[in-house]
């Protein structure tokens, strides 16, 4: 089922953020632009939900961030950015993670977990969380938030304790390792010239459930 999400409009400026590369300005008083470094997208399926994403590179705490996530004290998804290619792709894992959590089939402990597992095109678990959670020494950090309306008050508490540099979302590509992920996701250069490296991405993801 491909995910059509809605896009909310930003509580800076009341304008629409989306697609996944679009970024949102907030105009000041003196008629300069600030870039909106996160961007937030509302679950089509479930309303009540929201999907915000956020990338930093240059972090220099992420042993820390990850306990910190390990212990249940820290909301949200570490993922490693060299893994992702583009936000649709944590998007999709989102969506499909919340789905699984209101029916009772996640196959993680938790729904932060189960948007980790679902990025993997494999159904190992473990190596899920290798190859796509961050490890210590990690320098980047990607960070999904899942959130209703109310509570986007988490997302700027995570952003807080991210000791690193942020960036805008549509920066992700300078952070993938392209070739790490076509062999992990096994795809192949005849493939690539069928449709996008994202086609196949998502391809797989969706359908590791019934191959």
């Amino acid at each position: 089922m491909r995910v059509e999400p809605s896009y909310p409009a930003c509580r800076l400026c009341h304008s629409v953020i989306g697609p996944p590369f679009a970024r949102c300005r907030e105009r000041t008083g003196r008629g300069e632009s600030v870039i909106i470094m996160h961007v937030t997208q509302e679950l089509e399926l479930y309303p009540e939900h929201s999907v915000t994403q956020m990338l930093f590179k240059d972090v220099k705490n992420a042993a820390e961030l990850r306990q910190s996530a390990v212990d249940g004290k820290l909301n949200c998804a570490l993922i490693t950015p060299t893994m992702l290619v583009n936000p649709l792709q944590v998007l999709v894992a989102a969506n499909k993670a919340v789905h699984l959590q209101k029916t009772g089939k996640m196959k993680t402990r938790g729904l932060y977990s189960e948007i980790i597992f679902n990025l993997s095109p494999t159904n190992n678990i473990s190596e899920a969380f290798n190859r796509f959670g961050i490890s210590d020494s990690d320098d980047s950090v990607h960070v999904t938030v899942v959130h209703s309306k109310d509570e986007f008050h988490l997302v700027s508490d995570i952003t807080s304790r991210v000791d690193g540099q942020q960036l805008p979302l549509e920066h992700m590509s300078m952070l993938t390792d392209a070739a790490k992920v076509k062999k992990l996701y096994k795809v192949s250069p005849q493939e690539e010239k069928c449709g996008t490296l994202l086609d196949a991405l998502i391809c797989r993801m969706a359908t590791k459930d019934v191959l």
